[in-house]
């Protein structure tokens, strides 16, 4: 799966929290919300004036606002994927958690049919 896929799967599951997501979907997804930050960052610095010291800039917080949800939605789907529930993000709430989130993220998914749904083929 390539970026613009990615991007388009993302979206158009904007809410959808059952099924599973490979991890080229859910990284690819990271990739563009990095870039999306950065982006209307700069712009809402250099065209709009902002200060880099600012808590909340507009364009930043719109695009912020976006990307939630769906962020959301795909690390439930890329933690069902390897046969977690998706109550498990949760553990980054504790800080010491993102380092066993970031390895689970990484995992390859199960190949076989699990209690989320069957595994995603790309063609």
């Amino acid at each position: 799966m390539d970026l613009s896929t990615s991007v388009k799967v993302c979206f158009k599951k904007y809410a959808t929290f059952e099924g599973r997501a490979q991890r080229s979907e859910f990284w690819y997804f990271c990739l563009f919300c990095l870039l999306v930050g950065i982006v209307t960052l700069y712009i809402d610095i250099s065209v709009l004036g902002y200060s880099v010291e600012e808590e909340y800039t507009p364009l930043n917080t719109i695009a912020y606002l976006a990307v939630f949800i769906p962020s959301i939605s795909v690390t439930a789907r890329r933690l069902h994927d390897i046969g977690k529930s998706g109550w498990w993000m949760l553990l980054a709430l504790t800080g010491i958690g993102i380092i066993l989130l970031i390895v689970w993220y990484a995992t390859e998914g199960e190949k076989k049919k699990n209690r989320f749904g069957i595994p995603i083929k790309i063609k």
